[in-house]
């Protein structure tokens, strides 16, 4: 009895983890020239995913121009927290 009730607490945990790092956190997404995107969290912190999909390292305050010419001015560099919330289905946790 007592293991059964641990494996349903522990399988209640992971599906919360995995539900607390969705993209529900983003809250704007641009495209930008050179293929990458750029998403701005809900703090206003930015984070850039490159065109194969990984997220990538990106001086804050370096300028960057979206597809229709737009300037964005980079605020933050969140790789790790873009980084968790696009490999969410990759991880075990």
């Amino acid at each position: 009895m007592y293991n059964k009730l641990a494996i349903a607490a522990l399988s209640t945990v992971v599906s919360l983890s995995a539900i607390a790092a969705d993209r529900s956190d983003i809250v704007k997404s641009y495209a930008l020239r050179d293929g990458s995107t750029v998403h701005v969290f809900k703090d206003g912190k930015m984070g850039v995913e490159n065109p194969f999909g990984r997220a990538v390292s990106v001086k804050e305050g370096q300028v960057l121009e979206a597809k229709d010419g737009t300037r964005i001015t980079m605020k933050g560099n969140e790789v790790v927290r873009l980084d968790q919330v696009l490999n969410v289905d990759r991880r075990g946790h």
